[in-house]
């Protein structure tokens, strides 16, 4: 198998730590079992409820989700309408309560759509949940024709989900987390990973990232170190390590793996993107750093289609062990989002066919 060594390594990391990734993806290139894994990877590990927040929605077509928890509530959103791009889709949302499992899900309610002051309608895209604290939940989404054209919008609710405040488009430039949830740092800085896509026919790629001091009010825009080469990038997802470097692992288009660059300074200044050695079939990805340090990422360990989908985890955010398979049949389980809630348990939301949103819920001991 090719091996896909960083041009230059994290502090503290060394050559010698890539082997495990590179086993991992040869494991998973050859179709390994979970039960073959080392017991203490997989031990404990299961999957505890499943369930389906988009259940009862009047639209055919639903994807890219979103979760957060907020009072011990589940939000979830995502898009949907006729089909993706079409103008009548519109931003969705349901809740649940968090710590029971036969909780039912609400019935799927429209929040956000893109009905402009003119008339014109565009579709809407990629809805991301933030909560601050307390009852308050911010909606990050976006609106427009297609994703080289559309631009950033905010909503706010104080009361859980149940109520927002009228839209307000993001300045020029700023698009807020384009698919993965924001993180907040000790100093109550916002860091949220973002990308664009450019004009055809090109159509280049480029992730770069946001960040606010003052809660949202104001954001500054940060990209990362040039390549040797221009690497077709987007939608980063953030980990948070224990020396207080941020890592960001990101889709691509062309190389097959997932790409991660580094910041020392709380996401002022980023290192150039270098590959790993996890495969990536040009498809979303999402990881959450768990409160103990370890992080977990869902992605399709694939270099081709969007089956797959697992979970694996990792103590240093480049040596990653396999989990648990979410989905191996055919079809497309893509574009998943996860959190780890307050009881501890870990809660992942993804597309199941581009027919209705799973959502389930892994005990990660």
């Amino acid at each position: 198998m090719r091996s896909f060594f960083p041009s230059v390594l994290p502090r503290g990391w060394t050559r010698r730590a890539l082997v495990p990734l590179i086993t991992l993806t040869a494991a998973m290139a050859a179709g390994t079992s979970l039960g073959a894994q080392p017991a203490s990877v997989t031990a404990g590990i299961r999957l505890a409820a499943e369930s389906w927040p988009s259940q009862g929605s009047p639209v055919p077509s639903v994807h890219a989700s979103t979760i957060a928890e907020v009072r011990d509530t589940l939000v979830v959103a995502w898009f949907g309408g006729a089909y993706e791009s079409a103008p009548n889709v519109e931003i969705w949302l349901s809740r649940r309560a968090s710590r029971d499992d036969r909780a039912a899900w609400t019935q799927p309610v429209a929040v956000a759509n893109g009905v402009q002051p003119d008339g014109r309608r565009f579709p809407t895209w990629n809805p991301v949940l933030d909560a601050p604290g307390g009852a308050r939940l911010v909606l990050y989404y976006k609106v427009g024709p297609n994703p080289r054209d559309w631009w950033g919008m905010r909503t706010d609710s104080n009361d859980g989900g149940h109520t927002w405040s009228t839209p307000q488009r993001l300045p020029a430039g700023v698009y807020g987390p384009i698919k993965n949830k924001l993180v907040r740092l000790r100093d109550g800085t916002l860091v949220s990973g973002s990308s664009t896509e450019g004009a055809l026919p090109a159509n280049p790629w480029r992730v770069h990232f946001e960040r606010s001091e003052d809660d949202g009010v104001t954001w500054q825009r940060v990209s990362p170190a040039r390549s040797t080469r221009d690497i077709d990038a987007i939608q980063p997802t953030l980990l948070q390590h224990s020396d207080g470097q941020l890592q960001a692992l990101v889709r691509t288009r062309g190389p097959g793996v997932v790409h991660t660059t580094f910041s020392t300074n709380g996401g002022r200044t980023w290192s150039a993107l270098t590959p790993t050695a996890l495969p990536n079939p040009d498809a979303g990805i999402d990881a959450v750093t768990l409160r103990d340090g370890r992080h977990v990422l869902v992605l399709n360990p694939v270099a081709k289609d969007r089956t797959p989908l697992s979970l694996v985890t990792s103590r240093d955010g480049l040596a990653w062990q396999p989990l648990l398979t979410l989905e191996d049949g055919p079809g497309e389980y893509s574009y998943p989002a996860i959190v780890q809630a307050g009881d501890g348990r870990v809660h992942v939301v993804y597309t199941w066919r581009r027919e209705r949103i799973r959502h389930v819920t892994v005990l990660v001991p």
